[in-house]
């Protein structure tokens, strides 16, 4: 008996099943539903790979989209999209042709889609409607065109001490309510970006709203795409948010034109990969978190960036939430290996009142050294330190044990501290471009500061 004739005739299955249209897929066979296991659904009766789209089929007739996440003991293991209300033991579980797929369109502005792809806006289906991979496709990093382009994010702060390269990928890192929103909603108003893409994940769904009605406006929306995937989302619909997002921002990219992708947020799209990847059985490793989790960040973040020279680019902003503020946060840290900088948000300073609440002793932009000037450089650097030796010593002058006269560094930072501190903060209806930021900057540290970063 040949022994080899099941395998290729699974093989030569699977490859009908790719060639078939969606609509001929119940001819090919199907499997049945063993049992739920949490979040986990188990089947038999079929073969599919990791990835692999399916339906299943509930007892009051409507579909839930899955999708196979892993197999063990010749079972296929699957996660669903979508409630499993109805959902019985024995339940039809139909292999779809394909690997997940959104949807791009050149007339997408101004749309609010789900995590599936589907409009939330009550504007009918998306015109002239392209399909997209989800997964992206990989690109080679010597065909990368390099940064040297600054951004206009038209915050005065970053403008000026942590400036932004177009194709740059920086991080947002903050704990909960400490004004990352309002300072996204700030960059997608005042960017200059052809396109700006929301990917808003795992938030709460009363934020969904006020974000895109107050925070991103009529003028942010009308050139905006954006991606709304709760956290009452299930969490395969989240991760399929967040590459939808990024899809959108790729296709954009691949038709020439600069993005601006704002992704709220990185942690919950780990948290859902977390859930996943738990529900099938991957040991933690660090405060819950699976490697596994640690291998999808930088491939989701590295599908951002510059395209090839002379083409288009993604920007991307990517929220971190740190738990109780902890910049050790296993997420927070593993971000900041693959990001090209990262603002810090202080809960100290935004209890002040202080917005946007940016810390600058533990901010950078590391491709700031590329795109900027010596003599600004020079200045972000003398601000940082008047900065950080004023912080230092507060203590000391606040109870009236300082003395001027000791130390003329500290005696400068003593000077200009209230100015620094009205330079940092900004209205978030407020623009402020990068040649008005440097301008304040230098006018901050005197005519002296520019004279010395002008023979630098």
């Amino acid at each position: 008996m040949d022994t080899q004739a099941p395998r290729l005739w699974e093989q030569q299955l699977r490859r009908w099943q790719r060639r078939l249209p969606t609509k001929l897929l119940p001819l090919l066979p199907s499997g049945r539903l063993l049992r739920i296991l949490g979040l986990v659904l188990e089947a038999e009766g079929f073969s599919a790979g990791v990835g692999t789209r399916c339906q299943v089929k509930t007892a009051h007739g409507r579909f839930v989209d899955a999708e196979v996440v892993g197999f063990q003991d010749g079972r296929l293991q699957l996660m669903a999209a979508g409630d499993l209300h109805g959902v019985a033991p024995g339940a039809r579980i139909q292999p779809l042709a394909g690997e997940a797929q959104g949807v791009a369109s050149p007339n997408m502005l101004g749309r609010i889609v789900d995590g599936q792809g589907l409009p939330l806006d009550g504007l009918g289906p998306i015109p002239d409607a392209e399909p997209v991979s989800l997964i992206g496709k990989p690109f080679n990093p010597l065909n990368r065109a390099p940064i040297r382009e600054t951004l206009d994010v038209g915050v005065r702060a970053i403008n000026a001490l942590f400036s932004v390269g177009r194709g740059a990928r920086m991080g947002l890192f903050a704990g909960s309510g400490v004004g990352k929103s309002v300072l996204l909603g700030m960059m997608a108003r005042n960017t200059q970006a052809d396109v700006i893409v929301v990917g808003l994940i795992g938030e709460r769904g009363r934020e969904v709203k006020e974000f895109i009605d107050e925070i991103l406006g009529e003028a942010g929306r009308r050139r905006a795409v954006v991606v709304a995937a709760p956290a009452d989302a299930p969490a395969l619909t989240r991760i399929r948010g967040a590459h939808l997002s990024t899809a959108i921002a790729e296709y954009y990219r691949d038709r020439g034109q600069h993005v601006l992708l704002l992704m709220d947020s990185l942690t919950r799209y780990a948290m859902a990969q977390r859930e996943i990847a738990l529900a099938v059985g991957e040991p933690p490793a660090v405060r819950g978190y699976p490697p596994s989790v640690f291998a999808r960040l930088p491939a989701l973040v590295e599908r951002t960036g510059n395209g090839v020279a002379g083409g288009g680019s993604i920007t991307a902003f990517y929220t971190v939430l740190m738990e109780g503020d902890d910049q050790q946060d296993p997420i927070a840290d593993s971000a900041r290996a693959v990001l090209d900088g990262h603002i810090v948000l202080s809960r100290a300073l935004a209890e002040q009142g202080h917005y946007p609440a940016i810390d600058l002793e533990s901010s950078i932009s590391r491709v700031m050294p590329s795109i900027r000037p010596p003599q600004q450089i020079h200045a972000m650097q003398r601000l940082k330190r008047l900065y950080s030796r004023y912080r230092e010593q507060r203590d000391l002058i606040a109870v009236g044990a300082y003395a001027p006269g000791m130390d003329p560094v500290l005696d400068q930072a003593v000077q200009l501290y209230p100015r620094i501190e009205e330079f940092l903060r900004q209205d978030q209806h407020q623009a402020v471009s990068v040649t008005a930021a440097v301008a304040e900057l230098f006018a901050l540290l005197g005519e002296d500061a520019a004279g010395k970063e002008a023979d630098t």
